[in-house]
């Protein structure tokens, strides 16, 4: 496949179809120490028909220091995490957003269905009359088609149409890679923070999950020597969700929090910085005090509530339905994280584990079919879910043969430690990436760009000048 095939499909004639219905821009505001613009694109729904006449409205955020909005700077387009994520919202400079727009113009995009794009909530998800017609809108809001509206609005935004810089983090570098697989002519650089991707054919999806089952195991016995205070007290908590009616108790927003629902905890708790703090803090809550004598023991609203917060499927379901589709080409997912756990079923067990009174391990980035029956806000889906999982058609993501000629300058940061993107993983991907410069760190976990981020952009934006040391 050539470089640029996924654009031939529609290609982009900017002088004669560049228009005003196409991309609105709106005025410059500020916040501390920062300009920003909001810019709306109309792109349509699938860049492969070209009879189609399906649009939707892709948002993206031009970010710069305050009194440099007319400057002439390069373009630095930023890729968020998820899938299904939208880009942060900044409310001062700080961080690798500062640091960055010392020396160019940001642009945060909201990638197609989340944010201001055309956003796939839980409410607007069900406007579809039925699951296949919802997997056939779904299957347009993959990595290609992202890029596919990356260079839509890089030949409407940047002057000249010049290549610009990404900067992926995590997915958002799963992206990227997509970006020099198929439209590398509009890449001046890339950085990628966490995010080199699996590029092998079919559904690398049980390779994926075999080994971060693995690193998911590490992290849940780093957890309970940080805090074994908490073994007793998480496997008190899942006696009680066992014992209680219908092996569960009501979520306030409806479903039910079961043992197994319980551990989803570790998505966000064992693979970020501060992950492993905020869930001990979380556990000193679950109990409301009994104030009389002969009281019912119970669960507090206050802990059901934070289990809701970090969980995020009632705000994000694009998250849950397409995750495992991030990892297929031309084959099916086959909900191949459920099918992986069975192997681990003897570790991840949680009621014999808390019989046994042992720690209970949580699980990591994994969406199992059991979800769309336990929560709230998915259960509209299920039937699309089983669809997704067993769809065998997807596109090609990458195009390794590009990739083994790259000739556009990749930094990266690679976490050895990282729980979401396999240390081992990314490093045969990255041997497939002509001229990639690596950073290989455990100072950092999976968010280190959130967590350091002027330190961590500083350090790859050095490797590409010459101005740091790279292996």
């Amino acid at each position: 496949m050539a470089a640029t095939s996924l654009l031939a499909e529609n290609p982009i004639a900017h002088d004669e179809r560049c228009n005003q219905d196409e991309h609105i821009a709106g005025d410059w505001y500020s916040v501390p120490d920062l300009s920003l613009r909001d810019n709306r694109f109309n792109v349509p729904l699938d860049y492969s028909d070209p009879n189609s006449t399906a649009k939707i409205t892709v948002f993206a955020r031009e970010v710069v220091a305050a009194g440099k909005e007319k400057q002439m700077l390069p373009y630095l387009l930023f890729l968020q995490g998820g899938p299904g994520f939208e880009s942060p919202r900044p409310t001062e400079a700080s961080g690798w957003m500062k640091k960055a727009c010392e020396d160019h113009h940001v642009v945060l995009l909201d990638q197609r269905g989340t944010g201001l794009s055309t956003p796939l909530t839980v409410s607007c998800l069900s406007q579809f009359k039925s699951s296949t017609d919802l997997v056939n809108y779904l299957k347009h809001f993959r990595a290609d088609n992202i890029v596919r509206d990356a260079e839509f609005i890089r030949t409407r935004l940047v002057s000249d149409a010049a290549p610009w810089t990404i900067l992926g983090q995590s997915y958002g570098g799963f992206c990227a890679v997509t970006y020099l697989s198929f439209a590398p002519d509009g890449l001046k650089s890339v950085l990628l923070t966490g995010g080199i991707p699996p590029i092998g054919n079919g559904c690398t999806a049980d390779t994926v999950y075999r080994a971060c089952f693995e690193q998911v195991v590490h992290q849940n016995e780093k957890y309970y020597r940080r805090f074994p205070q908490d073994i007793p007290v998480v496997c008190e908590l899942v006696n009680f969700l066992n014992e209680a009616e219908g092996g569960g108790v009501p979520l306030p927003s409806g479903g039910i929090l079961t043992p197994k629902g319980l551990q989803i905890l570790g998505l966000a708790g064992l693979g970020s910085g501060g992950g492993f703090e905020r869930l001990h803090y979380m556990f000193e809550r679950i109990w409301d005090p009994v104030l009389f004598p002969g009281g019912e023991k119970q669960i507090s609203y206050y802990f059901l509530k934070a289990f809701e917060n970090w969980v995020e499927f009632d705000t994000n379901p694009l998250y849950a339905l397409l995750h495992e589709s991030i990892y297929c080409q031309g084959a099916s997912s086959q909900w191949s994280a459920h099918k992986l756990r069975g192997e681990y079923e003897s570790i991840f067990d949680p009621i014999r584990a808390a019989k046994e009174i042992r720690p209970v391990f949580f699980t990591g980035e994994m969406i199992f079919p059991w979800m769309f029956d336990e929560f709230h806000a998915l259960k509209p889906f299920k039937e699309a879910a089983h669809l997704l999982a067993e769809k065998d058609d997807w596109p090609p993501l990458y195009d390794v043969k590009v990739l083994n000629n790259n000739k556009v300058p990749v930094a990266a940061a690679v976490y050895f430690e990282d729980m979401y993107v396999n240390f081992h993983l990314a490093m045969e991907t990255a041997s497939e990436i002509c001229g990639i410069r690596l950073w290989v760190t455990n100072e950092y976990m999976h968010s280190g760009l959130r967590d350091s981020g002027s330190q961590v952009f500083d350090q790859l934006m050095g490797m590409l000048q010459g101005k740091k040391p790279w292996f």
